[in-house]
């Protein structure tokens, strides 16, 4: 339930209470501490973090449920369970309202004092998981906006950190929406060109000619409709970084022009006579193995070697399924400030299904889905239901109905339970679950409660 020992102390003024509770927390591996009034307690708070503070509501001095706004205050990270002798309607439905995760009535009862400390305590562990996901996050050895802390992802950024300051052509390589020109403008910020121009072009579907114009740019003249001298956009990246994606969809006659280029750093513009050198470094990418293109003359060898001085991988997501927590806070942040929402977190469903998928669009399709996700969302968590349908289809199917309780019967837990919390006071316990007094009377004849 956690990387560590949880902490918690015990505000009470009946020592054999404390004594009591102590013993039967300790069994559980806690470290336990016990305060007589609660100004102790709280000034122990100081000194160390403690995770969970079970406070009796009547004290000397300071009251619990003092101590208890004064708690969620300071340390918002810390629960309090509430005890008292004196249970009322009224105390317990304000120590709720003022954020005590239960409330308990003496004579104590260690089972269900073991019971509640417990889902306390699960929730606690949730709380340090988010601030070490939010810590990874920003973790200081990777690229900024790269997301990653498997083992795949980590030597993707040792090899961005080792080569970024070389000045060498580096071609990148992964699968759809990995994040190869997110590789790449990592690698112009760490470079010593980081003050010149990053130019990007997608070599993708465009003719010779269009590429030709795009890359070289072209002299006043040089065809119809050409009425003013343009620049290409490797002349616009001089003394920065050029990056061209889809390499491998470049036509054969165009890789020998930009061959050329890449070994003199020279270029004619289109219908010019005069050569125009040019200071950039050239970074590519490719989808395709294009070792393997080689191989079946689909693309230049001369031009590979050239490009290829160092190779980065990238790993599809399927392959590091570890990071999809960090991915989906990291996208859960940026689009909640874009929404102007305030979704924090994802349920365990959900997490679970993600986990599951095998993401054939990769991190592109992971932050689609969740920017998607939060634009519908109208609670602080996502829901299976802010899922694409064939998301949703698929935890269902996945489901062993062997497993899951109907409505009714998970209605009759929970009645139960909170029952039992309230030694079955039903006004109490009505109260709690939010229904008229009858409703509950009804209920529990339904169920065999009584």
């Amino acid at each position: 339930m956690s990387a560590g020992p949880f902490t918690i102390a015990i505000i009470d003024d009946e020592p054999i209470v404390c004594k009591e509770i102590k013993r039967g927390l300790s069994r559980e591996g806690y470290v336990v501490e016990t305060f007589s009034d609660a100004e102790s307690g709280l000034k122990a708070m100081k000194q160390a973090p403690i995770d969970l503070v079970l406070c009796d509501l009547r004290l000397p001095g300071m009251s619990g449920l003092d101590a208890l706004r004064h708690i969620r205050s300071e340390y918002p990270m810390t629960e309090v369970i509430l005890i008292t002798g004196h249970g009322s309607v009224d105390s317990a439905i304000e120590a709720i309202r003022a954020g005590a995760f239960h409330y308990a009535t003496k004579p104590v009862k260690v089972a269900e004092i073991r019971h509640l400390v417990k889902r306390a305590l699960e929730k606690v562990a949730l709380v340090r998981e988010k601030e070490a996901l939010k810590e990874a996050l920003f973790s200081r050895n990777r690229p900024e906006e790269m997301i990653g802390n498997s083992r795949g992802m980590n030597e993707v950024f040792r090899l961005i950190e080792k080569v970024a300051p070389l000045d060498c052509n580096v071609l990148i390589h992964g699968e759809s929406g990995t994040g190869k020109e997110m590789v790449a403008r990592a690698l112009h910020r760490q470079s010593s060109r980081r003050l010149g121009p990053f130019v990007s072009f997608n070599c993708g579907g465009f003719t010779e000619e269009l590429i030709s114009n795009e890359l070289f740019g072209h002299e006043k003249g040089a065809f119809t409709g050409a009425n003013e001298t343009k620049i290409g956009l490797l002349e616009a990246a001089h003394t920065g970084t050029i990056f061209l994606d889809e390499i491998s969809e470049m036509p054969g006659t165009m890789q020998v022009k930009l061959l050329r280029f890449v070994e003199e750093r020279v270029l004619m513009r289109v219908g010019g006579v005069r050569p125009v050198p040019v200071d950039v470094r050239l970074l590519a990418a490719s989808n395709q193995d294009l070792g393997e293109m080689v191989k079946r003359r689909a693309f230049r060898e001369d031009l590979f070697y050239r490009l290829n001085v160092v190779a980065i991988t990238l790993p599809p997501l399927r392959a590091r399924l570890d990071d999809i927590p960090l991915l989906v806070q990291h996208f859960l942040v940026k689009y909640s400030r874009a929404f102007a929402k305030d979704v924090q977190g994802a349920s365990s469903q959900v997490m679970e299904i993600l986990s599951r998928y095998p993401f054939p669009g990769n991190v592109r399709e992971l932050e689609n889905m969740i920017e998607r996700a939060v634009a519908l969302s109208e609670e602080s968590e996502l829901s299976v239901r802010d899922l694409p349908s064939d998301l949703r289809e698929l935890s269902i199917s996945r489901l062993d109905k062997n497993r899951w309780m109907s409505l009714e019967e998970k209605e009759k837990e929970y009645i139960q339970e909170i029952l039992v919390k309230t030694d079955y006071k039903k006004q109490l316990a009505a109260e709690i679950l939010g229904v008229p007094r009858t409703t509950l009377w009804r209920k529990m004849r339904r169920y065999g409660l009584e």
